[in-house]
């Protein structure tokens, strides 16, 4: 790996964590940890392009059919690929076609672009992760695997203490708030090989634990709000993408958000 690279054009693939759900910004839109990269990317190199076609919810299917062959063609610097962990939290996952389309993926994207990242995905502690992670584990040795036939790079963000940090993640307990992304935008651009800025491995301060009962009402909140109708869209397969566009669907010079 080049040391201080540079690099014109990134393009960015995947589902709602590349979307960069709930870095909310003010006019309601989300930036997430690939705007994060894009812009630092962009202060570096003038004329620098940008495109992001991530769609939330999606599964890796998905994604192959709808964004890897327009990203492919795009024939960009950077290709950021993150995708089959909502696969691996459906109540029924078929890791074998997880794992044959995520190598397909990989396949067409890697001859196509200068460097492909894949990553290691972070995760929250509790229950939830606990329940899916033989899956998530089985999908990252995967990762690994392919990286390591295909010359991409791995950005492996996967049990890093800071990032399992519940502070480091928004009330839906599936999403990751500003800091959050802030640390995967710095996880990324380490990976490729440019200069530390921040270590995004440093934990947040200690902080006294809440008290039982602000839990107990944190965890009917969320039940509430988020999981019962993550629940519902499962079962009626329904999806929080369906009928939403590409984030940013073409490769264009980079420009800040309003927002």
């Amino acid at each position: 790996m080049e040391m201080n690279a540079s690099y014109t054009s990134f393009v960015a693939v995947g589902d709602s964590f590349t979307e960069g759900m709930s870095d909310l910004l003010p006019d309601g839109s989300y930036r997430g940890w690939a705007d994060v990269l894009a812009a630092r990317l962009a202060a570096r190199t003038p004329g620098f392009r940008y495109a992001n076609l991530a769609v939330r919810g999606k599964l890796i299917g998905q994604i192959v059919d709808e964004q890897v062959d327009t990203a492919a063609a795009m024939r960009a610097d950077v290709v950021t690929l993150v995708g089959g962990l909502n696969d691996t939290l459906r109540p029924k996952c078929d890791m074998g076609m997880v794992r044959a389309r995520l190598e397909e993926a990989v396949e067409r994207l890697a001859p196509s672009c200068g460097r492909l990242v894949l990553m290691r995905s972070p995760g929250r502690n509790g229950p939830v992760m606990e329940r899916f992670r033989p899956r998530m584990e089985e999908l990252f040795s995967l990762i690994e695997d392919l990286a390591g036939r295909h010359g991409a790079l791995v950005a492996d963000l996967y049990g890093a203490p800071s990032l399992a940090d519940p502070r480091m993640w928004d009330v839906d307990r599936l999403h990751l708030t500003a800091e959050g992304h802030r640390r995967v935008a710095e996880a990324v651009w380490q990976t490729l090989g440019l200069p530390l800025e921040l270590d995004w491995r440093t934990p947040m301060p200690p902080t006294t634990p809440p008290r039982w009962a602000v839990r107990r009402v944190d965890d009917v909140r969320f039940a509430r709000q988020h999981l019962a109708p993550w629940i519902g869209r499962r079962l009626t397969g329904r999806s929080s993408g369906d009928g939403r566009p590409a984030k940013r669907a073409e490769l264009l010079p980079y420009e800040p958000p309003l927002g």
